[in-house]
């Protein structure tokens, strides 16, 4: 996660402890699609758990569908839910909600064009979405 906490660093110039919620969710975002294969692993994955549908909306250029904490839990499954939440030091159960929250916009804004394209580098799209990200971030308040 070291890329991701020297990003979030740069982004708003503060260290990554400082940044709290932004910090876990840059760090859950990063460390899923580095778990999954980017964006291409983590369509495999929901295909797989019965939300292929739902997967392609966010891919696609129409509205993103919603996804609810427990789909994100059960596609990924409750071992990768829980090391991600042990990596970025907070509960499973925010893990599952900040992913519900932010994976549609992030898997959307890497997907311009409607499709995955297998080549892309999405660690390094995720990092051009930051700034946005992190705007997005600060009109929300921290929900325990």
């Amino acid at each position: 996660m070291g890329l991701f906490d020297s990003l979030l660093g740069d982004a708003t110039g503060k260290s990554p402890a400082a940044g709290g919620t932004e910090a876990a969710v840059v760090g859950v975002l990063g460390a899923v699609l580095a778990q999954n294969g980017g964006v291409q692993g983590l369509m495999n994955k929901f295909s797989q758990g019965g939300l292929g549908g739902v997967f392609s909306s966010w891919v696609g250029t129409g509205e993103n569908q919603p996804v609810s904490a427990s789909q994100v839990q059960s596609a990924l499954g409750s071992e990768q839910v829980q090391a991600l939440a042990a990596k970025v030091g907070v509960d499973p159960a925010t893990v599952s909600r900040l992913l519900a929250q932010f994976l549609p916009k992030v898997v959307d804004k890497l997907t311009p064009t409607g499709q995955v394209d297998p080549n892309a580098d999405h660690q390094q799209g995720l990092a051009a979405l930051l700034p946005s990200l992190l705007q997005s971030l600060g009109g929300h308040s921290q929900q325990s």
